[in-house]
């Protein structure tokens, strides 16, 4: 049984390579049962940090800990992680491969023959199961690599793209197992480029940039911090006519709907007087920010 205190901390690890400052003070908590979204351009940190938590990097500065005690070599063999490059023995048969990676975490073979037929099955992969990995899609060796982050029943889960060369079956299935495992009472950190999927399965998310977190918290709370946005529709205007009023920025333009940022402390009944002095006005609506908007936001504020 998990215990449902454990949490990931991660606290101000810094890493530089020589001029190059790959982490600048990075901190975050992923909590036992959260599905937690790490998110940021390439070279942001992303991987760096996932490697220093497993131990294949070393920290400059800062300490990473687990249920409250720093990380040992012990702790750190009972993650399960995911790299986001290959990293399956191609010319070895599926079932015979997770078994093995089974026993190298302390299973008994018997135990670890067992686990890798439960994760074949459930990631609908049984029926490969004497096939070589590299006789696969890349799709379904994604699947076999989580099945491999699996099967010896670890603490937490890191995963640097586990959706990556996914269809949309398979990253149904794949989001249904972390929410299992984080139901469970694991902490569950993923990185991904995929921020519809993030926004749509994470508890909280981390915005990174430049080595360190920029924004963070549930999606709800960071729309509460974000842009406000309407969106207005004017049949009968003329083309140009949302352009230069007071406390609004125009961001897009689908036919005569137009999507309008309102300024903070800017008056939304602005715009819509406006509109209505052009015409009739078939929609005035509030429009949540996705993910993507807020990320981009974030990432052009942290870089002014």
């Amino acid at each position: 049984m998990v215990s449902v205190k454990r949490a990931l901390e991660i606290d101000g690890i810094s890493k530089r390579y020589g001029d190059v400052v790959a982490l600048d003070g990075m901190s975050l908590e992923v909590p036992a049962g959260e599905v937690f979204g790490f998110v940021g351009r390439n070279g942001s940190g992303k991987t760096t940090t996932m490697r220093i938590v497993l131990g294949v990097l070393a920290a400059d500065e800062g300490e990473v800990s687990f249920d409250e005690t720093p990380l040992t070599a012990e702790a750190r063999r009972q993650i399960g992680y995911m790299p986001e490059e290959r990293g399956l023995y191609p010319k070895m048969r599926l079932a015979e491969q997770l078994a093995y990676l089974g026993e190298l975490h302390g299973m008994g073979p018997a135990p670890a023959r067992a686990a890798a037929r439960t994760w074949l099955e459930r990631f609908g992969l049984v029926d490969r199961a004497q096939d070589d990995v590299q006789s696969l899609s890349m799709g379904n060796q994604q699947r076999v690599q989580l099945a491999a982050a699996l099967v010896f029943d670890p603490i937490m889960l890191v995963l640097d793209e586990p959706f990556s060369s996914l269809d949309p079956v398979a990253v149904d299935v794949m989001s249904a197992v972390l929410r299992e495992r984080a139901d469970a009472g694991l902490p569950v950190i993923f990185s991904s480029h995929e921020l519809e999927l993030v926004e749509r399965i994470c508890d909280r998310v981390a915005i990174v940039n430049r080595g360190k977190v920029v924004a963070h918290g549930s999606v709800a709370e960071l729309r509460t911090g974000a842009a406000q946005r309407r969106l207005v529709d004017v049949p009968n205007a003329a083309a140009r006519w949302g352009e230069g009023i007071p406390g609004t920025t125009l961001v897009s333009r689908n036919g005569s709907g137009l999507l309008f940022e309102i300024a903070p402390g800017a008056d939304d009944q602005a715009l819509l007087q406006a509109a209505l002095a052009t015409g009739p006005v078939r929609e005035f609506h509030r429009v949540e920010p996705s993910l993507g908007d807020i990320f981009r936001t974030v990432l052009q504020e942290d870089a002014s």
